[in-house]
């Protein structure tokens, strides 16, 4: 389905419940409804195939009635998408059953096609009644979502069109911050994943990343006799994760989503309370995220020993997590505020960001950082970067940059990657050279000498006029000169009282 076709078509059926619910809630509705629908369609292809060897649809209805294993996932006839549209009396109860018995029967779908009740009320009345629900049917039933109607990313699509157009401003977005198709395809590109390795994602939202390095290897390799990948993932939001689920599902894959904060309860340990440990870790935390420095400081996992990260942003906290998440040769990327590679540097004394990075790079870990075009992210201007790191680096003692900002079509509402930008990006990185305008390789010696300053843009001179500071990365620097100064003013008390001088207010 063309994007502009699926665009329409989601509107449309967002329009049909306009009113009733709030703008946000619009995507509890409709996308666990094209999932029902998508596995109904699915479903109803596999009996038909089945069919076509015997002739007979009822006789393949009467074997999966009496061996469900014939089929990966089974729908009693009367709660298929069919049968319970072609009812729509009590439609809201008959709807909540129907997932609710497929869930049932279907021990994997459990907290995934369930997750929203269709008959729920507030304050008495029904919260979506059931002309609302009969007509939200009927314009998800203009299109089939069967084995060779729609591609399997349609859900992933689905649900970044409705989060950039009805959850961007109204507060729930900041936290949601869907990776971009083509900056996940990327990601998958600088992985190159191999057969039968695991890949985790702790910030795993609704399983893009994921998905996206699984598709990457039956690209290359072909999907007929590919040993899969291991995939695993932890979310916070219990709807998001059970999209991840979904998304999955849809693909043919198989993910363990686990719910919960990552950086303060993660779920997937080994021995000893520390974490276990994976082939390729991938992620698009939420940016600048703000935690109690107690939280690292007390961590019983083992995680933040290259330093604590500053109050105001958590980006290295969530790089120090993944990196005490990759085994002795793992390798991961991870897409960050573009001030997460250079806050710090150059100014005098310390600065916690820098300290980080200091040490990321004096262990040799950091292999790669592109910086990207701006304008990509739904909830952001702010351009972005990934950046690599490996504990079997290729090329020891060397980091890649590259300066991709010009590496982008415009659009509208946002620029995006092409094949042939992501080709380009990708090439740089795998022959790991000099390119001018776009790449260059600097020794870890040289990023000292810049006092760790690890920002392409640095390095890497485009035609580009001078970047302005994004409003975001401003109030990033305000909030770290903030905590610095309450931090400066702490040690000051310190020497007054050693002093026997009085702390007052006058001694700010």
């Amino acid at each position: 389905m063309e994007t502009s076709s699926l665009e329409n078509w989601l509107w449309e059926a967002a329009c049909s419940i306009r009113g009733p619910i709030a703008a946000p809630q619009y995507r509890d509705y409709i996308l666990p409804l094209l999932f029902y629908k998508r596995l109904c369609d699915v479903y109803e292809d596999t009996i038909e195939q089945m069919a076509e060897q015997v002739g007979d649809p009822a006789l393949v209805l009467g074997w999966v009635e009496n061996d469900r294993s014939l089929v990966r996932f089974y729908i009693p006839q009367e709660h298929t998408w069919k049968t319970v549209r072609s009812q729509p009396i009590e439609l809201g109860q008959r709807l909540s059953a129907a997932v609710g018995a497929i869930a049932h029967h279907n021990p994997e779908l459990e907290g995934v096609i369930d997750i929203s009740d269709f008959n729920a009320t507030a304050g008495g009345q029904r919260i979506l009644d059931d002309d609302s629900l009969a007509r939200l049917m009927e314009i998800l039933n203009r299109h089939r979502l069967g084995l060779r109607d729609v591609e399997p990313d349609l859900l992933g699509r689905a649900y970044e069109y409705l989060l950039r157009m009805f959850a961007e401003g109204s507060g729930r977005s900041a936290g949601e911050f869907r990776t971009p198709r083509e900056v996940a395809i990327l990601m998958a590109r600088v992985l190159e994943p191999r057969e039968g390795e695991t890949v985790y994602d702790p910030a795993s939202g609704s399983g893009g990343l994921l998905i996206k390095v699984q598709l990457r290897l039956r690209e290359r390799l072909g999907d007929g006799s590919v040993r899969k990948l291991e995939l695993f993932g932890q979310e916070i939001n219990h709807a998001t994760r059970a999209m991840s689920r979904m998304n999955a599902i849809i693909h043919n894959m198989e993910a363990t989503i686990e719910l919960g904060d990552t950086i303060k309860n993660p779920r997937f340990l080994a021995e000893e309370g520390r974490l276990r440990t994976f082939d390729i870790v991938t992620a698009n935390p939420m940016w600048n995220q703000k935690f109690d420095p107690q939280v690292y400081d007390n961590d019983p996992h083992h995680r933040f020993v290259f330093g604590t990260p500053p109050r105001s942003s958590a980006d290295w906290g969530w790089v120090q997590h993944m990196h005490a998440s990759l085994n002795g040769r793992g390798r991961m990327a991870v897409v960050l505020d573009t001030g997460s590679v250079s806050r710090g540097s150059g100014n005098r004394g310390s600065n916690k960001e820098r300290d980080v990075r200091k040490a990321f790079v004096e262990a040799d870990l950091v292999e790669m950082v592109i910086l990207l075009p701006e304008n990509l992210f739904y909830n952001t201007s702010a351009p972005g970067i990934i950046m690599a790191i490996n504990k079997a680096k290729s090329h020891p003692g060397q980091i890649l940059l590259i300066n991709a900002t010009r590496l982008c079509d415009k659009g509208r509402p946002k620029n995006y990657l092409t094949e042939e930008h992501i080709d380009q990006i990708a090439e740089a990185y795998h022959g790991w050279q000099d390119v001018e305008g776009l790449s260059k390789v600097i020794t870890t010696e040289e990023a000292a000498r810049n006092d760790y300053n690890l920002s392409p843009s640095r390095y890497v001179a485009t035609d580009d006029e001078e970047d302005v500071l994004p409003l975001e990365e401003a109030l990033v620097l305000l909030s770290q000169a903030e905590e610095d100064r309450e931090s400066a003013d702490q040690e000051l008390k310190a020497v007054l009282e050693q002093l026997g001088l009085e702390w007052n207010s006058a001694s700010k």
